[in-house]
């Protein structure tokens, strides 16, 4: 059984994340994205921008591993090996750029037990160096409650 009352709590921020502009690349290419601000540094100083810009979901790469270390630390107990993706939104305050140091810090929303199976909502908020919003994202996981026998 998960522990019900890490609710209401935020984890340490983390330390700062370098985005860079060749995972930004690598990135945008590996889920299709081939708007040139996403991939080409003149075409996304053109539109405006100081740097390559980020697809939304980009935020994955950064946020995802800090949720599954909290998920796999065994005082929470979340069971992992049967974790479904429930849901999941982001919402840019700006849009993330190569050259951002970017820190998370993950925030745990709600858990509940409904229908043999553990919800949980995990918020994560998403600063830039000075502290500004960058990002929201929110991912609801499910598992079940026992095991199957």
């Amino acid at each position: 059984m998960p522990d019900a009352s890490y609710v209401g709590k935020a984890l340490p921020p983390t330390a700062p994340y370098q985005v860079s502009r060749e995972k930004i690349r690598e990135f945008a290419l590996a889920i299709g994205e081939g708007d040139s601000v996403c991939l080409d540094i003149d075409a996304a100083r053109a539109a405006g921008h100081p740097d390559v810009i980020a697809p939304p979901t980009f935020t994955v790469t950064f946020t995802m591993p800090v949720i599954e270390a909290f998920l796999l630390d065994p005082a929470f107990g979340w069971d992992y090996s049967r974790m479904v993706h429930g849901d999941q939104s982001i919402v840019l305050h700006r849009p993330i750029h190569g050259g951002d140091e970017l820190v998370t810090t993950v925030h745990v929303e709600d858990l509940t037990t409904r229908a043999g199976s553990h919800m949980l909502t995990l918020r994560c908020e998403v600063v830039d160096a000075a502290g500004a919003p960058v990002a929201t994202t929110k991912a609801m996981l499910v598992t079940q409650a026992e095991a199957a026998s």
